[in-house]
């Protein structure tokens, strides 16, 4: 059993240890915000924060996350509220297919919990690990920029 704190609730998941935090995730606890994209970790789909750290659900082990807080893109903000990073892209529609925006919003707030005034440079550097292939990174640059407002 892997007891780990999920969006601030407890959670307790009989699974193998070695099953990959995001197929928990989205199969075992149904937070399908979460996207599966390249399965190595590198393209930001499946980012969480774990413990904080912007984190790649994909190959990161449901062990790892044994006795830590995960938050996924459901629990940015509490309650019914959104996070402003959520809510500056809507405002801005910064989407087009939304595939990569879950992963991208998680990294943007982890952004603006260390930096809660970042210039425009900071953003880049931080959304860096986000593959968008959409063409969208303007605007998703644009939105971040205005949650920090």
């Amino acid at each position: 059993m892997i007891r780990m704190t999920v969006n601030g609730a407890p959670a307790e998941v009989a699974a193998d240890p070695g099953t990959p935090l995001l197929d928990v995730l989205r199969g075992e606890l149904g937070l399908v915000g979460t996207r599966f994209g390249c399965g190595v970790g590198l393209c930001g789909a499946c980012f969480v924060l774990l413990d904080g750290v912007v984190t790649a659900a994909c190959d990161t082990p449901l062990s790892a996350a044994e006795g830590r807080s995960v938050v996924t893109v459901e629990g940015l903000a509490p309650g019914d509220e959104l996070h402003a990073v959520q809510r500056a892209v809507l405002e801005e529609q910064a989407g087009q297919c939304g595939y990569c925006l879950s992963g991208i919003m998680v990294s943007a707030a982890a952004l603006l919990a260390r930096d809660p005034r970042p210039d425009e440079e900071a953003v880049v550097a931080a959304l860096d690990r986000n593959l968008c292939r959409c063409g969208v990174q303007r605007r998703v640059v644009r939105a971040v920029l205005k949650a920090a407002e």
